[in-house]
């Protein structure tokens, strides 16, 4: 295993301990490093929080600040936060008008963040992200994955309450972008959680994962390594298939890196999706590529399409201004 870490036990607080010195001017650590926490908050919005294990950086802490996150729970690698970490958060973030969680679909995440609402004595409503189309609902215990359109409803989210939408609107508003979103992911390579100190899983040179999830979880299939056009027409056919949208429809492309993959392979899989989504009659106009719900080190990718209309696209134009997105202000 060859990785840029001191020691094992210790790669989480030295990695959060480099990221609040290199953001300062946005975020702060909390206490004993539970949470990471935007420096400023405004009186009197609804707070947003999230988290989930690490190892998908810059999810969830690269989107705290303006616009999006006002807090983000940080797990060991691949493993839940602690209900007692969001109790921390709240309590750290929460100005008077309540506070959201937005929540991945994976049975540990769910479970503690349940927890932890019913703790914190205050104002919470929960938003569930479960994107993800490479499954039937019916193979997993909880349902649907939450992968990378996670981004998508924080940003949308984030930027309401911003405006300062109340709390039950912005539910309603998380809920809605969740089903007008979906995302489906392929692996080239495997990753390596630094505890274990070995791959999750072997691919041939020949072979990729059709349908992974952002731990390295099984998808449809295992299958020989394709072209780009052939990956992005199976995985935005499944897509498009699920969310059903009208033709001449807007689109929101998302192609995000699984932290394996350099910048000119993703921008190839946006131009291969591109031409999918147009025989299909879809209109893309907004754009993201880039590592920003990452699986370590894995080489791969994922596509999400999330379905605009107005106010979800003034919702995505509004300023950011966090450690991985900056636009607007």
């Amino acid at each position: 295993m060859k990785k840029l870490i001191n020691a094992t036990d210790d790669i989480l607080a030295e990695s959060l301990d480099g990221f609040a010195a290199a953001h300062a001017d946005i975020v702060a650590l909390g206490a004993g490093r539970q949470f990471v926490q935007r420096r400023s908050l405004t009186p009197g919005k609804v707070a947003l929080i999230s988290g989930g294990g690490s190892g998908h950086e810059p999810l969830h802490a690269g989107f705290v600040g303006l616009g999006m996150l006002d807090a983000a729970c940080p797990g060991q690698v691949f493993t839940s936060p602690t209900p007692d970490q969001m109790v921390a958060a709240v309590t750290a973030v929460d100005t008077g008008a309540g506070c959201v969680f937005i929540v991945k679909n994976y049975e540990g995440d769910v479970m503690n963040f349940q927890m932890a609402a019913d703790l914190a004595g205050a104002n919470v409503a929960t938003i569930i992200t479960d994107d993800d189309v490479a499954v039937e609902a019916s193979t997993w215990s909880t349902g649907r994955r939450g992968v990378a359109g996670t981004l998508i409803v924080e940003k949308m989210v984030g930027a309401a309450a911003e405006r300062g939408a109340a709390l039950s609107l912005l539910k309603d508003l998380g809920d809605s972008v969740n089903r007008r979103t979906r995302s489906m992911g392929v692996a080239l390579t495997s990753c390596t959680v630094p505890a274990a100190g070995k791959p999750t899983f072997t691919l041939a040179d020949d072979e990729m994962e059709m349908g992974v999830g952002i731990h390295g979880e099984p998808g449809r299939r295992r299958v020989k390594l394709a072209t780009a056009d052939a990956i992005a027409d199976e995985m935005l056919g499944a897509i498009v298939n699920d969310l059903a949208p009208a033709a001449g429809a807007e689109a929101l492309l998302l192609v995000n890196g699984f932290g394996g993959t350099p910048a000119m392979e993703l921008h190839v899989m946006v131009n291969s999706s591109l031409r999918v989504l147009a025989k299909r009659g879809l209109k893309v106009s907004r754009f993201l590529t880039g590592n920003y719900v990452t699986s370590l080190e894995m080489a791969g990718c994922s596509i999400t399409l999330c379905m605009l209309d107005d106010e979800l696209r003034s919702l995505w134009d509004s300023p950011v201004r966090t450690a991985a997105l900056r636009w607007g202000a």
